[in-house]
């Protein structure tokens, strides 16, 4: 195993990855954007990687805006960091301000592009692979709508109660809001009933298709995680049957870089962790278990040719668990974060078999949604990218993959 690169650090301030169900990187791999709250507000921003110069586009003077994650943000003002979303091919990143929807070049040109009304929560959003369309998710502010004695605690704030309990039970909607990039105009709004959605991610050759989320369901997990929407109509992917249960935990899924399948992964009620993969021209749905001891939480995602990463689960046989006190554990998943490795991984979905080869360790804390690492391939899939606080401060740091169908 090699140390990794130092991207971006600085003792001063946090620098991260956007969320890892977009690039953080344009398709040249030359520029790489980021949210940093250097200069004591946060703000995205891009490096030019040849000459680590780099380029303030936001022009954020509050805090952080509150959204899904940041659950203890200003209502309406300050930067969604949930929000910024790249469009890779184009250099374009897109992010919510003060419940405005800009887009910026590299160069620092911005737009305004529409705005957020309704008193409506946002999330992560997407840029579809041509750059021609955005998806916002929102959700009725109710969801998020707490008080003094429902005020949450802990690393990430998250509310007292239930959040998926309360939009069942008060019959609060989700809406799939999908704007032009060009023009700014609404091109659609669909509203989900009985949703609370966070990841929105288009097909990659297919703008009318989007695959969305119910965030930590708080029943039935195996099957309400995962779903579809074409505009008009939505229908769950994961369902019951072949060792498949309602009962599962279900999280993180993304298309691969083709759009023929969908890849996930969870844990099997009182069993192992696994990763799957649904083909979208037959539903065949392919999970393969990970072994007993590789308990620990940890994102996967995927390179262009079907290499897998992932931060997590890993272990050597004779690693020690770390002992941390971390307040995010207590979610649904139910895997401690305290991993430690990156692990390039190869897929046989037809075996059902993995090979694991872990290439550095992360070192992160996990200690709030900003440091998980959030793993990425670069386009040319020469390196991975990750988010980690194993210094003083978040930072961006890199890993050459093992070349060979990567």
């Amino acid at each position: 195993m090699r140390e990794p690169e130092i991207v971006a650090y600085s003792p001063d301030y946090n620098t991260q990855m956007l969320y890892f169900t977009c690039s953080s990187l344009t398709e040249d791999d030359s520029y790489l954007f980021e949210i940093s709250d250097r200069g004591g507000h946060p703000n995205v921003w891009v490096r030019n990687l040849s000459s680590s110069t780099v380029c303030q586009l936001s022009d954020n003077r509050a805090s952080y805006q509150k959204s899904y994650v940041y659950f203890d943000g200003e209502p309406s003002k300050g930067l969604a960091k949930a929000s910024v979303a790249l469009d890779s091919a184009h250099g374009i990143v897109y992010y919510i301000q003060d419940n405005v929807v800009y887009q910026a070049d590299r160069n620092g040109i911005r737009k305004t592009l529409s705005k957020i009304e309704n008193g409506e929560m946002t999330a992560f959003c997407h840029v579809s692979s041509d750059g021609l369309r955005i998806c916002v998710p929102t959700v009725d502010g109710r969801a998020l709508d707490f008080d003094p004695q429902t005020e949450g605690t802990g690393l990430d704030k998250r509310p007292a109660y239930n959040i998926d309990e309360r939009v069942q039970k008060e019959h609060l909607c989700s809406y799939l809001n999908v704007f032009s990039t060009e023009t700014g105009v609404l091109l659609f709004r669909q509203r989900i009933p009985n949703a609370w959605i966070t990841h929105v991610q288009f097909c990659p050759n297919n703008n009318n298709l989007i695959l969305f989320n119910n965030e930590w369901p708080y029943r039935d997990c195996g099957i309400r995680r995962i779903w579809l929407s074409d505009g008009e109509r939505f229908w769950q992917v994961r369902k019951e049957g072949g060792g498949r249960s309602r009962k599962d935990w279900v999280c993180h899924e993304m298309w691969t870089s083709d759009g023929s399948a969908i890849i996930y992964h969870g844990a099997y009620q009182n069993g192992p962790a696994f990763v799957g993969r649904i083909r979208l021209s037959d539903g065949l749905c392919q999970e393969i278990p990970l072994p007993n001891e590789y308990n620990v939480y940890g994102h996967f995602n995927i390179s262009k040719r079907g290499t897998l990463v992932c931060d997590g689960y890993f272990k050597m046989p004779n690693d020690k668990e770390t002992v941390r006190e971390n307040s995010t554990d207590n979610g649904p998943d139910p895997h401690k974060k305290i991993a430690e490795y990156i692990c390039q991984i190869q897929a046989d979905w037809e075996k059902k078999t993995l090979s694991w080869i872990p290439l550095c360790k992360h070192e992160t804390d996990w200690l709030g949604q900003d440091s998980h690492p959030h793993p990425i391939f670069d386009h040319a899939g020469r390196y991975i990218y990750f988010s980690s606080r194993r210094e003083k401060t978040i930072g961006i740091y890199r890993t050459l993959t093992q070349q060979g169908g990567v």
